[in-house]
């Protein structure tokens, strides 16, 4: 964990925005019309992705992938300029919320600048042409960290933008030497002393994957040296799992706890249930109930709330990152109003409560508990319809539900009826 990691960030709601398919305009200007709306659903910190030019060589789909960078030191033009980005920071600020851009410092685009400049950077095959290593990747070549000018380049640009934003999402950041990375935090510090560092680590599956190539494949633990979150990746398949299946719903809950042993009590993760790389949440439920759940779950557990954009009205279809789509296309339920009670709820919970744990109440029915010496706060969810009694280690009384309405504790456990329920002393 890094030593000055804000365990404020446990209260955070961050929102992930596609800039160009999030208005019309897909501009910074045009964003900034939309941060009232995104600050009422409590938003604290908005995510960019990748804002940079986009390279031409091997280009997917019409447009192309933000993360097949071609200027790592530019703003993509379709967006605007460094001036409209720098306002739009301002704008944030006054609304009381923070921005972070997407890094992608594992590759570029096959025609980028540093491909132009710098051959030197990038790492080759046995014909000496510049390869990578994931071959699904084919609009990007794989840059080569045993080149220590590389370090110098990165870092500088890394400390341009953090004069303007207040800190960076690392794209597979477990491919990247971790002494980059802690180099690279304390470089930025000098000019953004309380930067957020967001580290996409990555599926179990892809670190071996990478391993067995010889190449950098950093673990979660480790990256907490350098990052003050982590992604929920370590975990994954058993988010899969549960999605699927409620018999798999324990196996969940158990990896929750195992976090909880594995990581220092102070550790961020960020909590989200889709993003641009997965399904949308609402693809992967049966009824308004079982989604319901899910939300109110997610803002319960421990950790950074993950919305992505266009999230608060349950769409199905996935965004493409190749090609411009409308992210707010689909409108299947207005969920903001849901949402908001959800926030309220969050910032209420114990950030360091040392008694986080999570079990299967009965069966397909979590039960949640925060404990510290002045709170216990219990959270009792089920996405797949099931009832019944469950013990909630309460004393019998009358409680009030965070999120509407009473609950009844009678021989320490509670009637769940598919609501979710949060309450506590």
């Amino acid at each position: 964990m890094a030593s000055n990691t804000n365990i404020n960030l446990r209260d955070a709601v961050l929102y992930s925005v596609f800039v160009r398919d999030h208005t019309p305009e897909g501009t910074f200007r045009a964003l900034e019309g939309d941060l009232d709306r995104l600050r009422s659903l409590g938003v604290d910190i908005l995510w960019l992705m990748p804002i940079h030019p986009i390279g031409k060589v091997n280009r997917k789909g019409s447009v192309g992938s933000p993360y097949a960078i071609r200027d790592y030191r530019a703003v993509n033009p379709d967006m605007g300029t460094v001036e409209d980005l720098q306002h739009l920071v301002g704008e944030c600020h006054k609304r009381g919320m923070r921005l972070i851009i997407d890094v992608v410092y594992n590759h570029t685009s096959p025609d980028s600048v540093l491909a132009h400049d710098h051959p030197e950077f990038f790492l080759r095959d046995e014909n000496g042409n510049p390869t990578r290593r994931v071959a699904d990747w084919s609009d990007i070549v794989d840059l080569d960290y045993r080149n220590a000018p590389l370090w110098d380049y990165q870092i500088e640009t890394l400390v341009q933008w953090a004069k303007i934003v207040d800190g960076f999402r690392c794209d597979v950041a477990s491919s990247v030497p971790l002494e980059f990375w802690c180099r690279a935090r304390e470089a930025v510090a000098s000019v953004r002393p309380d930067a957020i560092w967001l580290a996409e680590s990555v599926h179990g599956i892809h670190n071996r994957y990478m391993r067995a190539q010889g190449a950098v494949a950093v673990s979660d633990g480790d990256l907490y040296r350098a990052f003050d979150m982590t992604y929920d990746y370590d975990i994954w398949p058993h988010i899969e799992e549960m999605f699927e299946d409620a018999r798999n719903f324990k196996t969940y809950l158990h990896m929750l706890n195992m976090q909880e042993a594995a990581y220092t009590d102070n550790y961020v993760k960020l909590r989200g249930f889709e993003n641009h790389d997965q399904p949308r949440l609402a693809s992967r439920v049966t009824s308004k109930e079982a989604l319901h759940n899910y939300l109110a779950m997610l803002y319960f557990l421990r950790g950074t709330t993950l919305l992505y954009s266009g999230m608060e009205f349950a769409p199905r279809h996935q965004v493409s990152l190749f090609e411009k789509e409308d992210s707010f296309a689909e409108k299947n339920e207005d969920l903001q109003d849901y949402l908001r009670p959800l926030r309220k709820m969050k910032a209420s919970l114990p950030l360091s409560a040392s008694g986080f744990w999570a079990e299967e109440g009965a069966e397909g029915i979590a039960v949640m508990y925060y404990d510290c010496p002045t709170q216990h706060v219990r959270g009792v969810f089920s996405p797949y319809g099931c009832r019944g009694r469950v013990k909630v280690d309460l004393p019998d009384g009358e409680y009030e539900n965070l999120l509407g309405g009473m609950v009844t504790v009678k021989n320490g456990a509670v009637a769940f009826e598919g609501k979710p329920l949060v309450f506590g002393n």
